[in-house]
């Protein structure tokens, strides 16, 4: 990257321990295991993966949501990591969340105004009168009205609810906003004008995001640069274009060749053969190499470790000899 960092995050881990089964080793679920990046301030940093590949994990560990097992996140330079809980406080007008689902995110026994409301004044921004003011003018950022503050979350379709999500995430003018999945519970009709939502107001208000989608079409719209994540490890990095046109890495090249496409014919890529493995009890060595057609007998022994392909890009891969 050439722009100073936002965000970054470093060598970052999440194991979940499982219940101990009788005299054996107790053993976890390796979510996430050693991702690191960086997001400029301005900059769409696009996350992809299957599911299971522990990218709501990485978003929810980005914002310390969750506490990493190890590894650091710094925003504007300052370890958040290395915090407790109350002295993170003021960090959080910041950094904020649009989640997936918008009816499980919303309180139903609040109206919208309440909603919003409320993280105003947990954050002391404005008085009551200025409060109300600010709600409506969110409101009417994301496409309602500002009457619609009195109205209950069940009287609101699954698109305005995420509407009324986007703005109670931006009621604090964060710098940094983490978007896990935010269409995909919606209708297709519904999902183009969120998303024409989301990059409007990223773009008006310089906004760094991590958006978060197994999605690729979705991404390719949204997103400056991709990271492609697979069972809690980093696969390859770069550029948007890049990514979709030349991708090096076995995986990526998977998923493009898995991907619907409306316009044009993709050329042919990696077929992905069986199921992403349990992050309980991943493979040795790549973790992609179960189902990977151009695994080497090394790949079971050694961890690839990224390496720089470009201006911007980079693949965890040992295989240097591979085009898609």
């Amino acid at each position: 990257m050439t722009r100073p960092a936002l965000v970054a995050v470093d060598d970052l881990a999440k194991h979940f321990p499982l219940p101990r089964r009788g005299l054996g080793l107790r053993t976890a679920v390796r979510a996430v295991d050693g991702v690191s990046f960086a997001v400029a301030p301005g900059e769409v940093l696009g996350l992809v993966g299957e599911s299971g590949s522990g990218k709501s994990t990485v978003g929810r560990l980005a914002l310390r949501l969750i506490d990493p097992t190890r590894g650091r996140v710094r925003f504007e330079g300052h370890d958040i990591t290395a915090e407790r809980p109350r002295a993170l406080r003021p960090l959080r007008r910041a950094m904020q969340m649009v989640f997936q689902d918008p009816y499980a995110s919303l309180n139903p026994r609040r109206s919208v105004g309440e909603a919003i409301g409320e993280v105003l004044r947990l954050h002391r921004i404005g008085v009551r009168a200025d409060r109300r003011e600010r709600t409506g003018a969110l409101l009417a950022k994301v496409g309602l009205a500002a009457a619609d503050m009195t109205r209950m979350p069940r009287e609101f379709s699954g698109g305005q609810r995420q509407r009324i999500a986007i703005a109670r995430a931006l009621a604090v003018e964060p710098r940094f906003l983490v978007a896990d999945e935010p269409v995909s519970a919606l209708d297709v009709s519904v999902q183009a004008g969120i998303l024409a939502l989301l990059r409007s107001l990223q773009e008006e208000l310089h906004l760094a995001m991590l958006f978060i989608s197994h999605d690729l079409s979705v991404v390719e719209v949204m997103a400056d640069r991709v990271m492609v994540l697979y069972l809690g490890r980093v696969m390859e990095v770069g550029p948007t274009r890049t990514i979709f046109t030349a991708p090096r890495h076995p995986y990526t090249a998977g998923l493009l060749a898995a991907a619907p496409r409306l316009h044009g014919v993709r050329p042919a890529g990696v077929t992905l053969r069986d199921e992403i493995p349990s992050p309980a009890n991943p493979p040795s060595g790549c973790v992609f190499r179960t189902r990977c057609p151009f695994a080497v007998p090394e790949c079971a022994t050694t961890i690839p470790a990224p390496r720089p392909l470009g201006p911007g890009h980079t693949m965890a891969c040992l295989r240097d000899d591979l085009r898609f």
